[in-house]
């Protein structure tokens, strides 16, 4: 809020009779925008909540890929670099003086404050390239569930050992059908309702997914898998290399938020000051978050072993109870639907913004068509926005049929956004903000573990590309999956 806005609260203050004595600090924050009334307790919930999703789904795999030692060990590895990065990322929220210091809203704010208009431009095309690969995710995950429904009745009705086989393009243009209808929501404001229901969800199916995988684990008897994770022969060496670096890859996608973090930080009331709030959340989070990681990956591979599905909750490691099993499913699906907007909606302001201000004069991209709709205010149809958004929702369709593969796209998206997105900017800021000289022990501790990570980053992407290269090498587009 600026200056001007500010101003006219204050006046409102003075000339509203019961208000006339009251200071307007109570009302408002030192941005001259409303008191933020956030906590340690809603920044922890809304940090839960959009790090829990369908990344978990695949922890059980990677946990296979990597062993009894070397899951767990890297599980924490990440969960430290994670919560380390996001202290460093909650000290930039205010450029300067920590507690006084000019806001920044957005992460891609933090980064235009700290470190200059290039690099901003460099972050804004890798979180939208982010975006945009979530959504192909997400809509591979939600096609995968739908047919898992499917195949969860024919197995129920034929048994076990039928091979039911589903094509999932019908139901990927069923789900890219609703995105369309969706999509047509003007603003992220407007769907905060399905924001919160696919909360709901991604905790139900997680729950669901993590019980299931006790209960299995408990009926074997035993602890299936091995130290060393899938063994040479079920996959050959090479083969084992490129999966154990494409979990890294998985793992990094189940950790990330930190494009999230300081819009949840600009919900914090201070005094205290908001990045003590934040550092202690982001501790609560992350322990947690953990602690619910360790249990599904690990139970998910003492249940299973070597031959843990790539997606727990549609590989039919579990058949029965049947309904449960199609309930989790519905969930995910729910909560896919809703985060596909959660994750679109930014692409959508940004390009209908940039349209905006390049032609202004263009009543097609600027003029609203009002539909009178019985009991509620009009719809305001943009015809821009109907056609570019419904192309955007077929792109991504299209992308996901022609290369179905879920735990292989979530490699790739947890590969491209864990080092520049979690690691490398927050240090880079951090750098900044606080002038740490240029090779003092600091400075080249906090390179040190942006390299290391960037390492891990590329070998993570290389090893989920080389499984979506030998995954269509056996694909047929369009064609009945079994």
């Amino acid at each position: 809020m600026d200056e001007k806005i500010a101003s006219n609260y204050q006046q409102g203050f003075e000339v509203s009779g019961d208000f006339a004595s009251e200071d307007p600090s109570k009302f408002l924050d030192d941005d001259g925008r409303p008191k933020r009334t956030g906590t340690l307790v809603s920044a922890s919930a809304h940090i839960i909540t959009a790090v829990i999703g369908s990344g978990v789904l695949a922890l059980a795999w990677a946990t296979a890929q990597l062993g009894w030692v070397a899951g767990p060990t890297v599980l924490f590895l990440f969960s430290f670099v994670t919560y380390y990065c996001s202290c460093l990322l909650a000290s930039c929220y205010r450029t300067g003086d920590p507690v006084t210091g000019k806001r920044n809203y957005t992460y891609s704010e933090a980064v235009r404050a700290n470190l200059g208009g290039f690099k901003f431009k460099i972050c804004g095309f890798i979180q939208y390239f982010n975006l945009t690969g979530t959504t192909i995710g997400y809509t591979i995950a939600a096609s995968i569930s739908m047919m898992a429904i499917k195949r969860s009745s024919c197995f129920h009705e034929k048994g076990h050992d039928s091979s039911c086989g589903i094509n999932g393009t019908p139901f990927m243009v069923l789900f890219g059908a609703v995105e369309i209808l969706l999509s047509q929501i003007p603003n992220f404001h407007e769907i905060s309702w399905l924001s919160m229901v696919a909360a709901v969800m991604s905790f139900t199916y997680s729950a669901i997914g993590l019980g299931l995988g006790i209960a299995k684990f408990a009926d074997n008897g035993k602890i299936k898998g091995s130290l060393g994770g899938i063994s040479v022969g079920e996959v050959t060496q090479t083969q084992k290399i490129w999966r154990s670096f494409q979990a890294f890859g998985a793992i990094a996608f189940a950790y990330s938020y930190s494009t999230v973090l300081i819009e949840i930080q600009d919900t914090i009331k201070s005094p205290p000051a908001e990045q003590k709030t934040m550092k202690r959340a982001a501790l609560i989070s992350v322990i947690t978050t953990t602690i619910f990681y360790m249990l599904c990956g690990c139970f998910g591979y003492a249940a299973f072993g070597d031959h843990a599905p790539g997606n727990l909750l549609t590989g039919f490691g579990f058949y029965d109870p049947f309904w449960l099993v199609d309930i989790a499913n519905v969930a995910i699906i729910v909560h896919l639907v809703g985060a596909y907007q959660v994750f679109a909606q930014p692409i959508f302001a940004f390009v209908e913004k940039t349209a905006r201000e390049y032609f202004p004069e263009s009543e097609f991209i600027t003029k609203d068509i009002h539909i009178p709709i019985p009991g509620s205010k009009p719809y305001k149809l943009n015809l821009f926005r109907l056609i570019w958004r419904s192309m955007f929702v077929c792109m991504t369709t299209m992308i996901a049929m022609l290369m179905p593969f879920f735990e292989d796209v979530v490699g790739i998206l947890g590969a491209c956004g864990f080092w520049p997105l979690t690691v490398y900017f927050p240090i880079e800021m951090y750098i900044t903000q606080k002038k740490i000289p240029k090779w003092s022990s600091k400075w080249i501790a906090l390179q040190t573990l942006s390299v290391v990570c960037l390492t891990i980053s590329v070998c993570a992407a290389a090893g989920s590309i080389v499984g979506v290269i030998n995954d269509l090498k056996v694909y047929k587009p369009f064609k009945t999956m079994h």
